[in-house]
């Protein structure tokens, strides 16, 4: 068995993908990009929740219904503290969430940019392969060829430690794990 070196790529998505909306500003379907923000609305016991996206040629508003003329009772705790509190992490989910905005938009942009934090499980000396298990938080529609300039590593590195046979893929349950042989200085 040979010495092996683990490191988890955590591949994070820099920007939300941008829902082409009817522009009220510009008379025709525009790119629209999320502000981050939310807005709420409460008529009695009935609460409306927007997240607020913004149109990126005259900064017109489009609010993304989020939640619609629901009781306060039906709606879950920490989601109601999430829309209160402006929780960034449940405004990136729904931002990022495709599904959703497929609901109201035909055509959606999507940026392939990118951020890659690059964790070392363990330590190993000299070690003989590599394997990078690759984690990407949220919902994404993306290529591995996509990463290839931000990971710094590239397919041709990769098809060619296929080609030695010191290459292996493996998955379970949404989790991959790639190896490929490497000297110790071109690891991550």
């Amino acid at each position: 068995m040979y010495p092996i070196l683990q490191v988890r790529w955590t591949i994070i998505l820099r920007m939300a993908p941008e829902p082409w909306i009817a522009c009220s500003g510009c008379g025709g379907p525009k790119p629209f990009r999320s502000s981050g923000k939310l807005r709420l609305n409460a008529n009695g016991k009935k609460l409306d929740a927007w997240l607020i996206y913004r149109c990126t040629s005259c900064g017109k508003t489009w609010n993304r219904p989020l939640v619609e003329r629901q009781n306060l009772r039906d709606i879950d705790p920490g989601t109601l503290e999430a829309l209160q509190t402006n929780d960034p992490g449940f405004i990136r989910f729904h931002a990022f969430d495709l599904q959703g905005l497929r609901l109201k938009a035909s055509r959606i942009d999507q940026s392939t940019g990118i951020a890659v934090v690059k964790e070392t499980i363990g330590t190993v000396q000299r070690a003989l392969m590599l394997e990078i298990g690759l984690v990407v938080p949220g919902v994404a529609s993306l290529r591995l060829d996509a990463c290839e300039r931000t990971a710094a590593v590239s397919i041709a590195a990769v098809s060619a430690a296929r080609e030695r046979q010191t290459y292996r893929q493996s998955g379970e349950k949404g989790r991959a794990a790639k190896s490929a042989a490497g000297r110790h200085a071109d690891l991550p």
